[in-house]
């Protein structure tokens, strides 16, 4: 039993190292090595279902591997096999499997080719990590793995202005529902004393004697849990961000975000059920939000003229009634919806082109509106006004933008004043001197209360200036390595602890941030003066730089299993359970740190290359 889970995991990390040595311009043979893989893990699953049905269908545990271990915290890699596990490994295997068949002619001659079963094998890998799942930790490195090879897939034509705009946006909620997860790692360590697995949320004592002297710690998880799924979900008010990520290739659309990676959040609300079952308070505000979410969706779909618009916002309206399910404790009825739809939206996208084709030769000259429809009983003046907010889609994203994203660059534009000299003139100084004050022991109690919350709120400052930065790319790159340093200043004030855990966090921060500053100095030596103002779209003449400077991203954002991954969970566990203001703006520094360094490298790397196109226009006009 436990070799077979270890093979759930390894096959596809196997197939995906394969893929990434493969000739560029073999199809054949990087398509046979997705297939196979793929054929394999398929096999795997049916095979061990089906033994694990007729055996009694326990529910396995696997302590499988601690990366980082003290006196007080553990990292463990945890895996639990039950029947959520088991639908959603079938359904994602098989229908893997299917797209990626499809695929392989589909995508005949395509430059990125090779790129797209990459990425499609490396997003399977963090959903086979996601669904095995035992813990919050493991679950995290799977989430993280979605939400990088999201990004990559809806972007896959880099260079189109908009696929490359949406997924940043795509990722930016994505970022929203991390620091859900974030947070309710650090509370759920305060709570249990230990990173708490999810074999033991099923002892319904051990769960009531926690929460009954900690309700608002519970209610406060619950709340994050409900965050992450939400924004995973494309639930309310985050829904608008599933018909961005449409602007992949179809398969790619059908596969994950049509079926897979839109049901993860359902996913995680299953898993963590048992811990806010007796919730009443959260179980509906669980069921309201689906509910609205799925009157909102199912309006907006009936006035779409995008077939895959259409489908994006009806599985959206299915999801928000299999929040519902899970919200009334009906497990089975919710895995066996999740199953249906997936498979429903899968088939309808990769039909649309036909659909679209339908439509234009039979309804454009025979359409026939409908005689009776729900929206008739309504006054006229209502019916309108509906219709309007269904057009606009609410207007989810101004709403994002409003309350969300337009503080944010509020904040970092404040900041305008601040280039390299000053700098390190002002924040230089202030760092070494509050590091010997703090080694000095020269601070009273009250210093030391407030000042972790000014220096990590100094470091936010720093990652609000980035994310905003529009000029000076090695600016912007050196504010996000530096809102690291003021958060470990901060961490290591609120809490004395073992020096080796700032080195490890700092180091992968040092190493990553160095690696990406080469990248970009080789960059400007060769292509002159960069900004931000734009997308500059060059991967394609700078493949090598553009893969480095990826990976130095994903160490700086702490991506797993980098030693900054580690590092960052390290940290919030030196933060103490009534500090939720500090937790609030560290949580968010390491989001938006995600968020900037992302957009770095899709303003360089990614989007229409301008200098090309001129140089074409030149030659032939």
């Amino acid at each position: 039993m436990n070799l077979t889970l270890h093979l759930f995991i390894w096959v596809p990390i196997f197939g995906f190292l394969v893929s990434l040595i493969l000739p560029k311009k073999n199809e054949t043979l990087i398509s046979v090595t997705a297939f196979s893989t793929l054929a394999i893990q398929l096999s795997i699953a049916v095979v061990f279902v089906a033994y694990w049905i007729l055996t009694g269908s326990e529910t396995i545990q696997i302590k499988d591997l601690i990366l980082f271990k003290n006196e007080e915290y553990v990292f463990q890699i945890d895996f639990l096999f039950d029947k959520i596990t088991a639908v959603y490994l079938l359904v994602g295997a098989l229908l893997t499997f299917m797209v990626t068949l499809y695929s392989r002619y589909y995508l005949h001659r395509e430059a990125g080719y090779k790129r797209f079963f990459n990425t499609t094998l490396f997003f399977y890998v963090g959903y086979c990590l996601t669904t095995l799942s035992g813990n919050l930790e493991t679950l995290f490195i799977g989430w993280e793995i979605l939400g990088i090879s999201s990004f990559l897939l809806i972007s896959f034509y880099r260079e189109r202005y908009l696929p490359v705009k949406n997924a940043v946006k795509v990722f930016s909620i994505y970022r929203i529902g991390d620091v859900g997860i974030i947070l309710a790692m650090w509370a759920s360590h305060h709570l249990w004393g230990q990173n708490i697995t999810f074999f033991q949320l099923n002892n319904a004592e051990l769960v009531h004697e926690h929460l009954q002297m900690h309700s608002i710690i519970g209610v406060f998880i619950s709340l994050m849990f409900l965050i992450s799924a939400s924004a995973k979900s494309a639930q309310f008010p985050f829904s608008s961000w599933l018909p961005r990520a449409m602007e992949g290739p179809t398969p790619s659309s059908a596969i994950f975000y049509g079926s897979l990676s839109v049901h993860i959040g359902v996913f995680l609300l299953l898993r963590t059920f048992p811990f806010w079952e007796n919730q009443i308070s959260v179980r509906i505000l669980i069921a309201g939000l689906g509910l609205l979410t799925a009157l909102v969706a199912t309006g907006i779909a009936r006035v779409q003229s995008s077939v895959k618009s259409q489908i994006a916002y009806a599985s959206i309206a299915q999801i928000g009634l299999i929040f519902i399910e899970v919200s009334l404790g009906f497990e089975k009825l919710a895995l066996f919806h999740f199953a249906g739809n997936a498979f429903l939206r899968t088939y309808q996208l990769l039909v649309s082109p036909s659909v679209v084709s339908y439509l234009i030769r039979e309804q454009f000259y025979h359409f026939e509106p409908r005689a009776n429809s729900i929206e008739r009983i309504l006054p006229t003046k209502w019916r309108n006004t509906l219709y309007i907010l269904c057009l606009k889609e609410w207007n989810l994203d101004s709403m994002l933008y409003q309350y969300l994203w337009n503080p944010m660059k509020w904040a970092g534009n404040k900041m305008n004043f601040l280039n390299g000299k000053r700098l390190i003139a002002y924040f230089i100084p202030a760092f070494g001197i509050s590091y010997y004050l703090i080694n000095q022991n020269q601070m009273n109690e009250t210093a030391l209360h407030w000042l972790p919350i000014l220096f990590a709120g100094i470091g936010l400052i720093l990652v609000f200036k980035s994310f905003t930065q529009r000029k000076s790319i090695r600016l912007s790159w050196i504010l996000v390595i530096m809102n690291h340093f003021w958060i470990a200043l901060a961490i290591s004030l609120n809490e004395k602890f073992d020096s080796f855990e700032s080195v490890l966090y700092l180091s992968g921060i040092m190493v990553a941030g160095l690696i990406g500053y080469l990248c970009l100095q080789r960059l400007f030596q060769q292509e002159g003066k960069i900004t931000l103002n734009r997308f500059q779209g060059l991967s394609e003449s700078h493949p090598k730089i553009a893969l480095i400077f990826l990976l130095a991203c994903l160490g700086l954002t702490g991506f797993p299993i980098t030693p900054t991954f580690i590092g960052e969970d390290l940290i919030f566990s030196h933060i103490h359970e009534d500090q939720f203001l500090l937790a609030g703006i560290v949580s968010l520094s390491f989001i938006l740190d995600g968020l900037a360094v992302i957009r770095i490298y899709a303003r360089i790397f990614m989007g229409p290359n301008y200098r090309t196109h001129a140089e074409f226009s030149n030659r032939y006009f």
